[in-house]
C-alpha cells in the first residue's frame, strides 16, 4: 500500500488521540492525589508486535520502559479477548514497584489489532516503609513484586490476584480505586482502537502505524546527521545511595557517525547497595527523552526514534542493574542524573543549543501513618519541583518539574483534604539559581506540618553535588531537607527515613538550576 502523506498526518493524530483520551479517563476516575492531581501516569498504544505507536505527553521516564513491559507480556502470555495483564517487576519491563502497568490486547473480528497500556504510580504497594520507596538493600524490601499475570481474563476480574494486591498495601481503598481507573482507561483504549480499525480496516491501520514508525526514524536520523561526527564525553555523580556509598559516578560517551548515535555508559559505577539502581528500561527512557528533546519538529512519541540510537549499559552497573538490586530511586533520581550527563556530553557537540543542568533530582517525599480523623491509614507521595538550567538564550524557569518527571504539584487544598498534613509554606528559594549571562531557575521551599505521628521517607539528591553551569555559568545551589521540631531545625540526610511527631514540620528545599554563560557577557 502506498503511503499518502496527508493521510499519514491524519493517522498520526488518530493514533495519538487514543492514549490522550485514555489519560483523561484515568485522571478523572482515579482516587489518589498522586494520580488525579499530579498526573503521575502514562498511557500508550502499541502495534501487534509490541512497538509503541503513540504515547500521550505524560511522563518521560515511561517513554522507553513501557514497550519493554508490553514485550515481556507478549513473550510470556497467551491473550484472548477481554484479557488484561498487570505487572510492576522492574526486571520484566517495569521501572520501580510503585509504577503498576496494565496491558490489554485489542481484538477486532478475532484478529489481534494491537495493545493499549497504562502505567500509574501508586502511593503504596507494601514493603518496609510507607510509600514503598525505602532505602532498601534488596528489591523484596521495596514492596509487592508482580510479574506479568492476568488481572482480567475474558473480561472477568481475577479475584485472587486482586486480593493479593490489596492485602499487601497500606491503603487498599485508594489502591482499589486507582486500579479500577486504570482498568477503565484501558477499556476506553480498546474500544477506540477497535472503532479505528472498523472505520478504516485493519490493513490500512497497520500500514500507517508502520509508516509512522518509519517517519519518526527518518526525523531522528536527520537530527543526528546534523550533529558533528565525533565522540563526546561527560561525567557527573549521585551524592550517595543512602547507605554510605559516597559519590556514585555516571559516565557517558556519545559517538555520532553519519545518522546514527551510540550512547555508551562504560565507566559508570557498579550497582549500589542502596535503592538508586536503574534498570535498563530507565536508561533507555532517559536516552530516548534527550534525543526526543533535540528534534526540532513535532515528532510522534513512538519507538521509531530508537532505531537510530544504540544504547550500551554494562550489566550490573548503576544504569543496568541486575536482580536482586533495589531500584526505587533509579526511576526518579538516577534517571535525572543520566539526563544531566547526556546533556553535558551533547553540549560539547551543540554548545549553543544545550541548557545547563536543572535541579537533577525529584525530591521524593513520602509520609505515611494512621489518620485518626478518617479512621484509616494514609500514604502521601510527591515529587517536588526545582530550578531548571539556564538556556543559551534565556534564564531557566523557576519552581518547575523538569526532565524525567512531567508531573504537577499536589495543590495545598487537595493535600489538606486527603491527608493529616498542612502546607505551611510554599515559595521560591530566591537566588538559588546559578549566576551567569542567563541565570538558572530558583528552587522551591515546601514546609509540611504533621497533624499526626508518621514515618517519612526521603529520596533526593543534589544535597552536596550542585547542578553544573555551562559556558562559564555558575552552579546552582544544592537542596536541603530539614526537620523543624519545637522551633529547632535539624538537617536530614538526602536519603533516609525519619519518625515524625504531630506538630513537626518537614521542610524540603530544592536545588536551583545551573547558569549559562559568563556574568556580564553580551
Amino acid at each position: 500500500m502506498k503511503t499518502d502523506l496527508v493521510r499519514l498526518e491524519i493517522f498520526k493524530h488518530l493514533f495519538a488521540s487514543i492514549p490522550e483520551e485514555m489519560g483523561a479517563a484515568l485522571q478523572r476516575a482515579s482516587f489518589s492525589p498522586n494520580i488525579k492531581e499530579r498526573r503521575d501516569f502514562s498511557c500508550a498504544l502499541f502495534d501487534p508486535n509490541g512497538e509503541m505507536i503513540a504515547q500521550a505527553a505524560h511522563i518521560p521516564v515511561h517513554l522507553g520502559a513501557m514497550p519493554l513491559s508490553v514485550q515481556a507480556v507478549i513473550r510470556g502470555m497467551h491473550f484472548a479477548e477481554g484479557d488484561m495483564a498487570i505487572l510492576n517487576d522492574p526486571y520484566q519491563g517495569g521501572t520501580h514497584l510503585p509504577d503498576i502497568t496494565l496491558i490489554a490486547p485489542v481484538f477486532v473480528a478475532g484478529q489481534l489489532a494491537g495493545f493499549v497500556a497504562n502505567r500509574a504510580h501508586h502511593a503504596d504497594i507494601g514493603g518496609i516503609a510507607p510509600g514503598s520507596m525505602p532505602i532498601a538493600r534488596e528489591l523484596v524490601q521495596e514492596g509487592l513484586i508482580l510479574p506479568p499475570v492476568k488481572l482480567l481474563a475474558a473480561g472477568h476480574l481475577q479475584q485472587g490476584v486482586w486480593d493479593i494486591i490489596l492485602r499487601n498495601t497500606r491503603s487498599p481503598h485508594e489502591r482499589a480505586g486507582d486500579l479500577r481507573a486504570q482498568i477503565a482507561a484501558n477499556q476506553r483504549g480498546v474500544r477506540r482502537l477497535g472503532e479505528l480499525v472498523a472505520a478504516y480496516g485493519a490493513q490500512e491501520v497497520q500500514h500507517y502505524a508502520a509508516a509512522l514508525l518509519d517517519y519518526t526514524e527518518r526525523l531522528t536520523r536527520a537530527l543526528i546527521a546534523r550533529l558533528p561526527d565525533g565522540r563526546f564525553e561527560f561525567a557527573d555523580a549521585l551524592d550517595d545511595d543512602g547507605l554510605g556509598s559516597g559519590r556514585l559516578p555516571i559516565r557517558v560517551s556519545v559517538s555520532i557517525h553519519n545518522d546514527e548515535a551510540t550512547v555508551d555508559f562504560e565507566g559508570t559505577a557498579r550497582q549500589a547497595q542502596g535503592s538508586v539502581n536503574a534498570v535498563y528500561a530507565i536508561t533507555l527512557s532517559a536516552v530516548y527523552y534527550v534525543f526526543r528533546c533535540l528534534v526540532n519538529a513535532e515528532v510522534p512519541n513512538n519507538t521509531g526514534s530508537l532505531r537510530a540510537i544504540r544504547v550500551l549499559a554494562p550489566e550490573g552497573s548503576l544504569v543496568n542493574a541486575l536482580p536482586p538490586a533495589p531500584v526505587a530511586g533509579g526511576n526518579v533520581e538516577t534517571s535525572q542524573r543520566i539526563v544531566d550527563v547526556l546533556l553535558g556530553a551533547l553540549a560539547k557537540a551543540l554548545p549553543a543549543h544545550i541548557p545547563a543542568a536543572s535541579q537533577g533530582t525529584m525530591n521524593n517525599t513520602l509520609i505515611g501513618g494512621w489518620d485518626s480523623a478518617r479512621g484509616r491509614a494514609f500514604t502521601y507521595y510527591e515529587t517536588i519541583a526545582g530550578g531548571m538550567g539556564a538556556r543559551p538564550t534565556a534564564d531557566g524557569p523557576s519552581g518547575l518539574h523538569s526532565h524525567m518527571t512531567n508531573t504537577l504539584n499536589t495543590p495545598a487544598e487537595a493535600m489538606e483534604y486527603a491527608y493529616p498534613i498542612q502546607v505551611l509554606r510554599y515559595e521560591l528559594r530566591e537566588g538559588t539559581g546559578g549566576a551567569g549571562m542567563h541565570r538558572g531557575g530558583d528552587g522551591l521551599r515546601r514546609d509540611l506540618l504533621l497533624q499526626t505521628d508518621a514515618t517519612a521517607s526521603l529520596l533526593s539528591d543534589r544535597r552536596h553535588g550542585r547542578p553544573y553551569g555551562l559556558a562559564g555559568g555558575e552552579r546552582g545551589a544544592p537542596g536541603e531537607n530539614l526537620l523543624i521540631r519545637d522551633g529547632q531545625a535539624q538537617r536530614l540526610p538526602a536519603k533516609g527515613e525519619v519518625q515524625l511527631r504531630a506538630g513537626d514540620v518537614l521542610s524540603i528545599r530544592t536545588p536551583g538550576g545551573g547558569g549559562w554563560g559568563e556574568s556580564g557577557a553580551i
